[in-house]
């Protein structure tokens, strides 16, 4: 029998939204402050999965220019019903700990096709994040959304909440009406579900990190009231700190022509790492103690449970709540192989593939172009890499504990406001760069730059004079958390630059704020003396040995 092996989707992919369309599945994930936003998959038997676009493509669509790190794109609701598909996504203009407020909008955008074009967005509410759209059988819909308190003294996960959408006005109408709270407990993610004569509400719980997990309840009216599910969780990995899927939790429902179930979530695969907890992780839960030294660099990625109606109840098939790794394949569905994701770009194609990702910014040729030098991805440098705004940074998910990434570039940086090169990237405040600029004294140099938990460091004896070079071999080597950079002026001949970093801090699981995304890894330039010097690079490669 053929076996579905978690996560389906490796790397930064969150917050699933599955749905249906004939012997079709599509995916959906979180995006945060990288555009385009909202990733989308395709797949006809639930192992197999390509890439197949994104969803907002347009600054009409997503505008994150300024948007904090781990903002932007939160938790989007993919679904299907009168002939097209239905997307909700959050906006999020602020996050963090300690603020009262979250500053955010909440969209709708549809599509006849899955790779678009998809409409300009409709503005709905604000009132919460982590919204769906509910397509009742009666024909009517509903928006379930988060409540989000501010107020002194009040928890600010203040409930589940629905109002009523008029798809011919494309507006929210009659009362919001609260349906469910669960005092001093994190809810949010809410999916409503219609069986049997039931509402299921599904939620998420707890938290996106260790103490993650899905809840249900259900009511025989949509507004309610709702009984909780006698089980606390129908899916967490909160209670053993052995299993290699954790923070499980956040997911949707999707069914096979023949009936079959299957649950959509996020899980994270932690290393082991020797260095430790970082003190200064916001996060101080019991089950965060449970994982003192585990990173998880891969981000939050998206995997499947098979799942089960028993008594009213969805449940896990194999009993208990602990997520699995390997599960049978849909016995109604044939295998179907789809192409394996390209790990190479020769950048011959007119536009960036489907894989390449920019910050806040659409990638546009006022600052990247694929023409002008025809076999070349040409990059004008822009803002430091520090900055919430105009970036010149494309980069890829990191999908492996073990891979090696290689470029090759030619850049002449005239002065020390010029550089360019191959970053590994977590956010503004925890990066790793290898890059090519100049100095006074040794011209062109090589060496290495890192932020540490927003603290920035050059590794001025990292640092070699490139004059001589005509071209830039630069390679990143990732083995766990050991990350080493090397370079080289033919591709034969390589060097290590800089010591071994310690790639585990590019994690949600390490430093002082709360980070919710992924590693990757990628290519950028900066000019933060305003000349926007360019640089050309011929290649990228991205491989790994291992699964």
């Amino acid at each position: 029998m053929s076996q579905i092996q978690n996560p389906i989707l490796p790397g930064f992919f969150p917050d699933p939204s599955i749905c249906r369309v004939g012997d079709d599945y599509y995916l959906a994930n979180s995006s945060f402050e990288w555009f385009p936003g909202v990733p989308l998959h395709h797949s006809r038997d639930l192992m197999n999965w390509r890439f197949a676009g994104h969803a907002l493509t347009r600054k009409s669509q997503l505008d994150l220019r300024g948007v904090p790190d781990s903002a932007g794109v939160w938790a989007p609701s993919l679904s299907r019903a009168d002939g097209q598909f239905w997307l909700i996504y959050t906006n999020l203009r602020n996050t963090g700990m300690g603020r009262p407020f979250k500053d955010l909008e909440i969209f709708l955008t549809t599509a006849t096709d899955v790779a678009g074009p998809w409409s300009e967005p409709v503005e709905l509410n604000s009132v919460g994040f982590d919204p769906s759209l509910f397509h009742d059988d009666d024909g009517r819909k509903w928006l379930v959304n988060m409540l989000w308190d501010f107020r002194k003294g009040r928890g600010r996960f203040a409930g589940i909440v629905v109002q009523e959408f008029d798809p011919k006005t494309q507006k929210l109408i009659g009362p919001m009406t609260k349906i469910l709270e669960k005092p001093g407990i994190l809810t949010e993610g809410p999916n409503l579900y219609k069986r049997d004569g039931w509402y299921y509400l599904m939620l998420a719980e707890g938290g996106t990190g260790w103490n993650h997990g899905i809840s249900m309840a259900r009511s025989r009216t949509i507004l309610g009231p709702y009984e909780l599910d006698p089980q606390t969780s129908v899916l967490t990995s909160r209670d053993d700190a052995t299993l290699p899927l954790q923070k499980a939790g956040h997911g949707e429902l999707v069914g096979t022509p023949a009936g079959e179930w299957y649950l959509a979530h996020l899980a994270s695969r932690p290393l082991k790492t020797a260095a430790g907890r970082n003190l200064a992780s916001p996060d101080k839960t019991a089950s965060a103690e449970a994982h003192a030294g585990d990173r998880c660099v891969l981000g939050r990625e998206t995997c499947l449970q098979r799942v089960e109606w028993r008594d009213g109840w969805l449940r896990l098939a194999t009993g208990g709540t602990k997520p699995q790794v390997t599960l049978p394949a849909p016995k109604s569905l044939p295998a179907a192989n789809l192409p394996a994701a390209v790990g190479h770009d020769d950048f011959d194609a007119p536009k960036l593939g489907v894989d390449w990702s920019s910050l806040r910014v659409p990638a546009d040729e006022s600052w990247l172009s694929l023409t002008e030098r025809p076999g070349w991805l040409r990059l004008r440098g822009r803002d430091s890499l520090y900055s919430l705004f105009d970036q010149s940074l494309v980069a890829r998910r990191i999908e492996h504990f073990k891979f090696t990434a290689e470029t090759c570039m030619e850049s002449a940086p005239a002065h020390f406001t010029q550089m360019a090169g191959l970053v590994c990237y977590y956010d503004t405040r925890q990066h790793f760069y290898l890059r090519a600029t100049h100095d006074e004294k040794l011209g062109r140099i090589l060496g290495v730059v890192l932020t540490d938990d927003g603290v920035y460091d050059e590794l001025t004896d990292s640092q070699i004079a490139i004059n001589d070079w005509k071209r830039v071999h630069l390679r990143a080597e990732v083995d766990c958390e050991k990350l080493q950079f090397s370079a080289s002026p033919d591709g034969q001949m390589w060097q290590n630059i800089g010591p071994v970093l310690d790639m585990s801090k590019l994690s949600d699981d390490y430093g002082s704020t709360l980070r919710f995304t992924g590693a990757m890894v990628g290519l950028c330039a900066q000019d933060v003396g305003g000349t926007q010097a360019v640089a050309d690079f011929d290649c990228f490669d991205y491989r790994t040995n291992h699964s």
